[in-house]
């Protein structure tokens, strides 16, 4: 019977081994640790993926950048070097200059405008651009809400109380445009020099969602926090297209609701995960502001910025048609 017990055990483990080396192995990069939004996403697609395949498709995360940066890891997926990549949507822009319209300041301007804007009928726009332009199939989305401003010098809840100070963003013209708009001091900066700048004065402030703001602990450096809802921080989840269309329908249909099943979670993550981070932020003594004119913002991002980006995000009339797919 010992035996006998044995040689069944045996089977079972030679079985499972044989079914997992069997098993199809993706790998999915993104640039920020497992503890973040990001991370939240990818985890769930990870589990999604494995769930509904059986475990013959299974999904490697590799956070943090291990695989390079968000603009490398894009390369990759082009080329079939990478399976998935978690990236902002700013960093497709390059290769795909048309979805650049989701960037646009005040173009998105509530939480139900981003899940509007990245489900249904402008979803498929978005995919068709993305696989036509840069060669990728998007997934999922990630919605990581609205960047927030922070400064160290005084409570912004005017246009005037922005005036002159030195805000941090990153190397996109779109946004510089927007805040030299405004009449502050945009000043590009890489990443990793944002919060030694940020203590040492070279900056005032800079702006991010609640979730980054608050793992990134600018509390600590930062006093106040301004909810402008300029731009929503989006970010999909893409695979190369000539990787996607080498995979069976089945395969393809698997990968396609793990993905809309973790964006929808990915959502719920956020609206929950924000609201523990602005807590967070204000128990740490940050003072929150909400804008008193942020009619006057929206004015000058319409009539000041929004003209000077319409050849490079496919024109006034494709834009136009997505703000009235918007109800704006």
């Amino acid at each position: 019977m010992f035996k006998k017990t044995l040689l069944t055990t045996a089977i079972l483990l030679s079985t499972v081994v044989a079914a997992q080396a069997e098993a199809k192995t993706f790998k999915l990069g993104m640039g920020d640790p497992m503890d973040s939004d990001q991370g939240a996403l990818a985890q769930r697609f990870e589990e999604l993926v494995e769930s509904l395949s059986d475990g013959e498709m299974q999904v490697e995360l590799f956070p943090g950048g291990q695989l390079g940066s968000e603009t490398s890891m894009i390369q990759d997926t082009r080329i079939g070097k990478l399976d998935f990549a978690l990236v902002g949507v700013g960093n497709l822009t390059p290769y795909a200059p048309r979805l650049g319209a989701l960037t646009m300041p005040y173009a998105i301007r509530s939480h139900a405008d981003a899940v509007k804007a990245t489900t249904g009928p402008l979803a498929d726009r978005w995919n068709a651009i993305a696989e036509e332009d840069a060669g990728v199939h998007i997934v999922s989305w990630l919605y990581s809400n609205f960047r927030y401003l922070t400064n160290s010098v005084r409570p912004v809840t005017t246009l005037d109380d922005l005036q002159g100070l030195k805000i941090r963003v990153p190397q996109n013209e779109l946004m510089l445009a927007t805040y030299q708009a405004w009449g502050a001091s945009p000043i590009s900066m890489s990443w990793p020099e944002v919060f030694t700048a940020l203590q040492q004065g070279v900056i005032d402030g800079q702006d991010n969602p609640y979730i980054v703001n608050y793992t990134m602990k600018f509390h600590e450096v930062q006093d106040y926090l301004t909810e402008v809802h300029y731009q929503y921080s989006l970010q999909p989840i893409v695979m190369g297209v000539r990787t996607y269309e080498q995979l069976s329908d089945e395969e393809r249909a698997i990968i396609d609701r793990a993905g809309l099943e973790a964006q929808l979670y990915a959502l719920q993550f956020q609206l929950t995960e924000a609201s523990k981070a602005r807590a967070g932020m204000e128990a740490e003594g940050v003072e929150v502001s909400t804008l008193e004119d942020e009619d006057e913002w929206i004015r000058i991002a319409k009539e000041e910025v929004w003209p000077a980006f319409y050849d490079e995000i496919g024109g006034k009339e494709a834009f136009d048609e997505f703000q009235s797919a918007l109800g704006h």
